[in-house]
């Protein structure tokens, strides 16, 4: 512990300070919710009582050492156990940890309640995304990681929020009690934001239950709090809490926004996109969804994520109704994950194209939306 706090203090000591970096906190997020503030408290309070039981320890044995040292002629006694010490010291540990029990337990209680929610929202967990479904309101989407390969690459200032923004931010009404059903498609991750001190494990197959309530509109940020594989680091959670006025506002203008996008897919279905078109869409998708794998140049990671670039269906022009099934379907057995609920047909044609004609691949191909929509529905097999 002692050689602990050296090392951190050391780092403290020799890191320049920076005007851009926020200054990292001593102590827990004290957070904006009640649950979050119960379990400050009762950090602090066990906090206290460690401290209280610290000094009366060393300062027992400091005093012992001093007072009975050699020096002084002290000479060690001769005893035997005793009936008395031996009760005191195991009641007065016990009464400790009752003390410290009571209101553990009560917190406990607090955060495993989910009843009488106000709404419900299923969080699933996908590398390296998280999927909202809200519940009763026919809304749901994707949130991935905002933060630009460039500033991964230290090609470019990394902003204050670095790897902790996303494209599309969960958002919630602020003074409702919020569900959460937490859940996974492939690995274990972990759906952890301090501010509301929940933190659950999103495990395959299972659902697990959080719940919040938030009294501060404002923007919370946190990640995925487990070790879920390459890239874990670039899976954040942002979390937007507005009065219920605007939270009401912001889930019609969603409703509509995401129902146009379905009359927009079947409209799709009739049209002919060209390759420019397809190439550049194709091109934004790739590098937010399938770079991180597959790298911009295509060429994979060895032993890990097969390459793209002159090798495997993606130059084979017998093999392109498989390559639309893989990337709708996903590949059983392996980290390639089934895109089709994730991107729209559009998205799906254009990135399909894209992988069978950059990097010189040049196959010349197309994908059209009705071709994405006949392998949903089976037509491919």
């Amino acid at each position: 512990m002692i050689r602990h706090l050296m090392c951190c203090l050391f780092v403290w000591l020799a890191v320049p300070a920076q005007a851009d970096v926020q200054p990292m906190p001593l102590n827990m997020t004290q957070g904006v919710t009640e649950v979050s503030q119960r379990v400050f408290d009762l950090h602090m309070t066990i906090f206290y009582i460690c401290v209280a039981i610290g000094l009366v320890v060393f300062g027992v044995m400091f005093w012992s050492i001093i007072h009975h040292r050699k020096s002084k002629g002290a000479v060690a006694a001769s005893f035997h156990e005793s009936t008395k010490v031996e009760i005191l010291w195991t009641v007065i540990p016990f009464v400790i940890l009752i003390i410290m029990a009571v209101p553990a337990t009560k917190t406990l209680l607090a955060m495993e309640d989910t009843t009488q929610a106000d709404m419900t929202i299923q969080v699933t967990g996908s590398q390296w995304k998280w999927h909202y479904s809200y519940f009763g309101e026919d809304v749901e989407f994707f949130s991935l990681l905002a933060t630009s390969p460039a500033q991964i690459a230290n090609e470019r200032e990394k902003r204050s929020n670095y790897l902790l923004e996303v494209d599309r931010p969960l958002v919630l009404p602020v003074g409702k009690k919020v569900r959460f059903l937490i859940t996974s498609q492939d690995v274990i991750h972990s759906w952890w934001v301090p501010d509301f001190a929940v933190k659950k494990d999103a495990n395959p197959g299972f659902i697990n239950e959080a719940w919040t309530r938030i009294d501060e509109p404002g923007i919370y940020r946190g990640q995925c709090a487990e070790l879920c594989g390459k890239d874990h680091g670039f899976m954040p959670v942002v979390v937007i809490a507005k009065p219920q006025a605007e939270y009401e506002e912001w889930l019609q203008t969603t409703k509509v926004a995401q129902q146009q996008a379905r009359e927009e897919e079947q409209r799709l279905l009739a049209m002919q996109m060209d390759m420019d078109e397809l190439m550049t869409l194709g091109e934004q998708v790739y590098n937010t969804r399938c770079a991180m794998c597959h790298q911009a140049n295509g060429q994979g990671i060895p032993g890990a994520f097969p390459g793209l670039a002159g090798q495997g269906l993606s130059v084979d022009p017998s093999a392109k109704l498989e390559h639309i099934s893989i990337v709708v379907h996903g590949k059983q057995g392996t980290a390639m994950q089934a895109f089709g609920p994730q991107l729209s047909l559009k998205e799906l044609a254009a990135v399909i194209t894209y992988e069978r004609n950059a990097w010189d691949n040049n196959t010349g191909d197309t994908v059209q939306a009705a071709e994405v929509q006949a392998v949903m529905d089976g037509q491919d097999l």
